[in-house]
């Protein structure tokens, strides 16, 4: 079955690229173009797509409008803000108001088109330089989102534990962990769903936050170091 897609950007030049690229993907199906947020709002709600890639910046209603619109008619729509804006504010109030991803449109086209698919598989994307961003410029204003973090809960979590949590702190897929972690793509899954159980985590994004914020990317690259050092 075709991935039903929704694009809203005003942007026509960058919309025809859009739909010319997502268009070649036997999977992926365009049923709708707008060029405001009010005109994405009703399609949004007559078309029934799978997912929605929207821009912040438009005419007539902006992206977070269109986004909080949008998910009020149905929370559980798939929202992904395609966007130039990489203002860690931009993206906390996104997500806050239930996007599913934050892409900047200076990703390759490749990870656009892999984002869709993991989004539609239920899973958050962020683009990987929005995570520092994010967790640097919001430090002292997300903490209200993010669930209390026993000490204890931190210090239980086993090696492997860290190292998925490394990746997700680079904005790694599940594949990508998969690839590197030389496991499966359903072990990492049991993995990420008992990390996000034990810290009560609601997204995938909060705990790419707390995992950056702790460095767990740097413990993921200290531990494959050190298992190249052993191996060798």
């Amino acid at each position: 079955m075709s991935i039903r897609i929704l694009l809203v950007d005003d942007h026509t030049l960058f919309r025809s690229g859009l739909k010319a690229l997502l268009s070649r993907q036997a999977d992926f199906e365009i049923v709708g173009e707008a060029s405001d947020g009010l005109e994405g709002v009703k399609l949004a709600e007559q078309l029934k797509p799978d997912l929605v890639l929207l821009d912040l910046d438009m005419p007539v209603m902006n992206g977070t409008e269109a986004l909080a619109q949008m998910l009020a008619a149905n929370r559980e729509l798939p929202v992904v803000m395609l966007t130039v804006s990489e203002d860690a504010e931009d993206l906390k109030e996104a997500f806050v108001l239930g996007a599913r991803g934050y892409l900047v449109k200076n990703i390759d086209a490749e990870y656009l088109v892999n984002g869709v698919r993991q989004v539609v598989a239920g899973e958050s994307v962020m683009s990987p330089e929005m995570t520092s961003k994010f967790v640097n410029g919001i430090r002292a204003k997300h903490l209200s989102l993010m669930p209390e973090v026993r000490p204890e809960t931190v210090k239980s979590l086993t090696e492997r534990e860290r190292q998925i949590l490394g990746c997700l702190a680079q904005g790694a897929s599940n594949r990508e962990m998969a690839n590197l972690l030389n496991m499966s793509e359903s072990t990492v899954k049991a993995h990420l769903q008992r990390i996000m159980r034990r810290f009560d985590f609601s997204s995938r994004v909060q705990a790419a936050v707390f995992a950056a914020e702790r460095h767990m990317d740097r413990y993921l690259l200290e531990s494959l170091n050190q298992k190249k050092a052993n191996n060798g």
